[in-house]
């Protein structure tokens, strides 16, 4: 019999919610009871669901301080109040980076590191007095080496030094935690890796769902983590098998 969490009652923010890992991790929150928000750059005709819930929608750019302000004070005067923000937006395109535009570069730092600094602070006050909770979506780029995605991986190291730094200086009122993802089946995936079958690549053999995510993300968010902040939970199958096993398989 699995462990059941059960967040009703409780008010999510989630950036990016809309498609891929975001939908997952919205979707998952839902389960749990939670009424969820959700955000994202372009509006959207489908949005997560689960049962007769669905989650409420802002359209947004998290990049831009005062739209964030904006997006925490309208959560707030629908619900209420806010117990969990999942920092999930981000991303980058695919480009050299000696050849990248400068312009490329400060939209791939602000889009995963200035963005969840800012919904952090914007958040903090009513995260603060719910006793709640922040879970930055980070990735296995940010520790090892991302040629093609430079800015994208400098960015993700950092989000894990923010996530430490936030859960000193937010404790003891707002624990802060981070999801280090890996391979995950997604249409950001398809379009990065195009139809290579990575699976192989994984020790456990599949690339994540973005459920696996949200999972992680739920658990970090709920009681069971009470004691735990300032940590970086790794959802990635066992990592990616080492070059040189391949090499000497060759």
């Amino acid at each position: 019999m699995g462990i059941e969490i059960d967040l009703t009652g409780k008010v999510v923010l989630v950036t990016g919610g809309t498609r891929g890992i975001g939908a997952g991790i919205a979707e998952t929150f839902l389960r749990a009871g939670a009424e969820v928000h959700v955000c994202a750059r372009k509006s959207v005709e489908v949005l997560p669901a689960h049962g007769p819930a669905t989650a409420h929608f802002t359209q947004v750019d998290v990049r831009e301080n005062d739209q964030v302000a904006d997006l925490v004070s309208g959560v707030l005067q629908r619900s209420g109040r806010l117990d969990v923000l999942v920092n999930n937006a981000g991303g980058t395109p695919v480009a050299d980076t000696a050849s990248a535009s400068i312009r490329l570069h400060r939209k791939v730092l602000e889009l995963n590191l200035l963005a969840p600094l800012l919904l952090a602070q914007h958040a903090r006050e009513a995260l603060a007095a719910s006793r709640g909770s922040i879970v930055n979506i980070s990735s296995v780029s940010g520790h090892r080496p991302s040629p093609g995605t430079a800015a994208y991986g400098a960015a993700k190291a950092g989000l894990d030094n923010l996530t430490a730094t936030l859960a000193q200086e937010f404790a003891p009122d707002v624990r802060v935690n981070g999801v280090v993802v890996g391979l995950v089946r997604s249409d950001d995936q398809a379009d990065h890796y195009g139809d290579a079958d990575l699976s192989s690549i994984v020790p456990l053999g599949r690339l994540a769902e973005p459920s696996d995510v949200g999972n992680a993300s739920l658990f970090l968010a709920s009681p069971l983590a009470s004691y735990v902040s300032g940590s970086t939970l790794t959802v990635d199958g066992g990592g990616e098998r080492t070059a040189y096993l391949n090499a000497v398989r060759s």
